[in-house]
């Protein structure tokens, strides 16, 4: 990071991530992706033992997009409120690659349930761990890597995390 603009930038985009997924505004989570970004939803022990088996994952943003689709058209679930909460983000490296600056961050994350006629629940908890690019519309996520702490999943996965 090289300046106070570059880290403020980087706390915007974690922000208005978890805007964007708290408010079901399915439509605008691709667009936090370049075109080859990846998103996946991994549990801690596999992570930990390098062991690459994901719970979601989503290799580009066409399949980013796919799921969004999904997610309003075609899968059926009881329908839920989240609400993300997201410690600050610490910038653990940056490296330029062919031209690409990327910055590398992680931050600690919870994501409370609410089902509509229910009571809220702790629903996920984790790090993100983050390859970041710069690009002219502002930083965007080569990589989002969201590592969850517990075995147990409640239910299935419908809304990202």
């Amino acid at each position: 990071m090289k300046s106070f603009d570059d880290y403020f930038a980087l706390l915007t985009l974690y922000s208005d991530y978890a805007m964007v997924c708290d408010s079901a505004d399915w439509d605008r989570w691709p667009e936090f992706f370049i075109e080859q970004g990846c998103y996946r939803l991994q549990p801690r022990e596999n992570f930990e033992r390098g062991m690459p088996l994901c719970l979601l994952a989503l290799e580009s943003k066409a399949m980013i997009q796919d799921r969004v689709y999904g997610v309003k058209e075609t899968m059926y679930h009881d329908p839920y409120y989240q609400r993300h909460i997201v410690g600050t983000p610490r910038v653990t490296g940056t490296a330029t690659v062919d031209g690409v600056e990327h910055i590398y961050a992680e931050a600690n994350y919870a994501v409370l349930r609410t089902k509509y006629d229910g009571e809220s629940t702790v629903y996920n908890v984790g790090l993100y761990r983050d390859d970041i690019v710069r690009t002219p519309e502002g930083p965007k996520f080569a990589l989002r890597l969201a590592i969850y702490d517990s075995e147990m999943v409640p239910n299935s996965v419908i809304y990202p995390i």
